[in-house]
């Protein structure tokens, strides 16, 4: 039998804390799913905005999406390939986004840095979430207000977001701009110790972690790809903020993201004298 979240039964953090140990959960199971497919082989297809999708993207969704409706009826959930198949689902104030396999041309290159997102999101806010690295063997969850942690083949242990050494930023880029003008420009007049180019959501929790102090997105992010890592990274203590220094919030037309800024601790006082 399936035990469901009451909506209202449990005060907000206890039943956050429950929803949170379902998306963790489940964004476990679909870890194991797109291992096993990988594993196995697969073929990839192209949707029409040109990105690719492959079946562990269908099954990863299918599974999460299944789980989330049967345990959360009155939470809708939303999924990235739903979305692009043209089935919508009303959002309302509390809902779910799910990016069943974000960095699907990691996955497809045969690169390690691809991620399972199952993030909720409340009155525009992304208040919860688990982000699993399957090819990492870990799992990274965060509740606002709580804290953040990463679960591993070590065990759960908290994590948290640093401020930058003295020897500057460290970077993470996405590969696809990683040779992009704009991000020469934001990096002018900064002290930067490194810059790395790494793919999907990898690149906030390794900012949550404490492992990058800066992550700075030039191109359009759909919010699946965001809610859920940005709420681990405000849970450590970190920040995801638009380009008017605002945080990143939710429920915007098309599900569009504008560049973004995803930071560590006071990672703006690193600039050159």
């Amino acid at each position: 039998m399936i035990k469901t979240v009451p909506p209202a039964a449990l005060s907000e953090t206890v039943a956050d804390t429950a929803l949170l140990a379902l998306a963790t959960r489940l964004a476990g199971e679909a870890a194991e799913l797109i291992r096993d497919i990988r594993a196995r082989g697969f073929a990839t297809e192209t949707k029409s905005d040109r990105s690719p999708v492959t079946e562990a993207d269908h099954a990863a969704e299918r599974h999460i999406l299944s789980g989330l409706r049967a345990a959360t009826p009155h939470i809708p959930a939303i999924g990235e390939e739903e979305v692009a198949a043209g089935v919508t689902t009303e959002p309302g104030p509390v809902y779910w986004l799910v990016d069943p396999l974000d960095g699907t041309r990691e996955f497809v290159a045969g690169r390690d840095d691809f991620t399972v997102n199952i993030g909720l999101v409340r009155h525009g806010r992304a208040v919860l979430g688990a982000v699993a690295l399957p090819a990492y063997g870990q799992i990274y969850a965060g509740l606002a207000g709580v804290g953040a942690s990463v679960t591993d083949r070590e065990g759960t242990r908290p994590i948290h977001a640093v401020s930058p050494g003295p020897e500057g930023l460290r970077v993470l880029a996405s590969r696809h701009y990683s040779d992009d003008p704009r991000l020469k420009a934001w990096l002018a007049g900064r002290v930067v110790a490194s810059v790395g180019n790494i793919g999907s959501a990898a690149k906030f929790v390794r900012v949550a972690e404490g492992a990058a102090d800066f992550y700075p997105r030039l191109g359009p992010t759909m919010e699946w790809d965001t809610a859920a890592p940005q709420a681990v990274v405000e849970a450590a203590g970190g920040a995801v903020l638009d380009e008017h220094g605002a945080p990143l919030r939710y429920g915007k037309p098309g599900w569009l993201n504008p560049p973004f800024q995803c930071r560590g601790l006071l990672a703006e006082e690193a600039r050159a004298p």
